[in-house]
């Protein structure tokens, strides 16, 4: 179980200090697909990387299975069963696609077992496997390859910032499949997820909303996803009609 006591950050900027994270306070539970949504700039991805490791809190605190892990680095939250998936992938110049997936496994893995990780987001595996994850791939090439990595680790928390971000449509329909049978397949590993999209929040056990850079709502799908979605209609409505602006507060 994953839980964030009054969790903040803030950063340095022209010459004055700016809260990105106010005293967030969350729990992700065993055995539940949870998505984080809410406005541009609200601080859902600087939770994420917060989470992951890759920024370090200003104040609050990190707990992992009851276990402090606010300083501890990437690789060792990475150890301990934190996966974790860049809006904007990396590339890894001079590796394999087939390498990289063996190396996030952390375990051998064969060629056959690599190949269903690539088919499950959408790429033909004898297309990808002997390739170089470099400037060669596209940005969604990139992404989905970075996927099947946290696919391949099976990670006891899964978090996935934005993966939807350069998915063409039918992938992006194989990754909700792939989503749903990751949390079918364990009762005990968590999902976390950072997405504006629908068909991503109507899978969800809980949703989260973040505006501001605080917990504005959070509930179960149901109690959530209806008045998310409502909203989100009357800001398309009132954006034909010209009276976006005052809508558009709502989100």
């Amino acid at each position: 179980m994953l839980e964030l006591k009054n969790l903040s950050f803030q950063v340095r900027a022209d010459a004055q200090d700016k809260e990105i994270i106010r005293g967030v306070d969350l729990t992700v539970p065993d055995g539940r697909l949870v998505v984080i949504t809410g406005p541009n700039g609200g601080g859902k991805s600087t939770l994420a990387r917060l989470i992951a490791g890759i920024e370090r809190p200003t104040a609050g605190r990190i707990f992992w299975n009851g276990e402090d892990i606010t300083d501890k680095s990437v690789t060792e939250r990475a150890k301990l069963g934190i996966g974790f998936a860049f809006q904007q992938p990396v590339r890894f110049k001079g590796i394999r696609v087939l390498d990289l997936l063996r190396i996030a496994s952390g375990k051998p893995l064969s060629a056959a077992e690599a190949c269903d990780r690539l088919s499950a987001v959408g790429l033909c595996a004898r297309d990808y496997i002997d390739r170089e994850v470099n400037a060669s791939l596209s940005g969604g090439e990139l992404k989905r390859i970075e996927i099947a990595t946290v696919l391949a680790r099976r990670p006891a928390l899964a978090v996935f910032d934005e993966p939807e971000a350069g998915i063409d449509l039918w992938s992006f329909q194989n990754l909700i499949e792939v989503f749903q049978e990751m949390r079918s397949e364990s009762r005990e590993g968590s999902i976390l997820i950072i997405s504006h999209q629908e068909r991503i929040l109507d899978i969800a056990d809980e949703i989260v909303v973040v505006k501001d850079g605080a917990v504005d709502r959070r509930g179960a799908r149901d109690e959530v996803f209806p008045a998310l979605v409502g909203t989100a209609s009357a800001v398309r409505g009132c954006r034909k009609s010209g009276a976006g602006k005052g809508a558009e507060e709502l989100c």
